[in-house]
């Protein structure tokens, strides 16, 4: 094998450290949802909490993206995520606020035109 000059070497480690940069990685988002061992109670006081709190609470209505499933978890879900991702997505704004019954997921929880932030 012949041996490479100083500054071959140099730019085979640069192109190789520039295209290492640009490789995709996976996604590390998470979603806050409801724990399907979630008790109802809880649930109807986080989606109320979350309405209070500053949360668009018109996609779970009748005509919004989200209101099917029109279930409780399911409402939940989707209001408790948005409460999290406006309040930057910390460990401290899902299981603080949603206690027993939140729980992060590397899964997005979209369907159809529901679209989780």
């Amino acid at each position: 094998m012949a041996n490479m000059s100083p500054l071959l070497t140099f730019i085979v480690i640069l192109l190789s450290s520039i295209m290492i940069n640009h490789l995709p990685v996976a996604s590390s988002k998470q979603w806050c949802v409801s724990m399907q061992t979630a008790k109802y109670e809880q649930l109807e006081d986080n989606i109320g909490f979350a309405c209070a709190n500053g949360v668009d609470c018109r996609p779970i209505l009748p005509s919004g993206a989200c209101f099917k499933p029109n279930t409780t978890i399911s409402h939940a879900s989707y209001l408790m995520n948005s409460y999290y991702e406006q309040h930057g997505r910390t460990n401290n704004s899902c299981f603080f606020f949603f206690p027993n019954s939140a729980m992060l997921t590397s899964t997005d929880p979209s369907y159809n035109q529901c679209i989780y932030k």
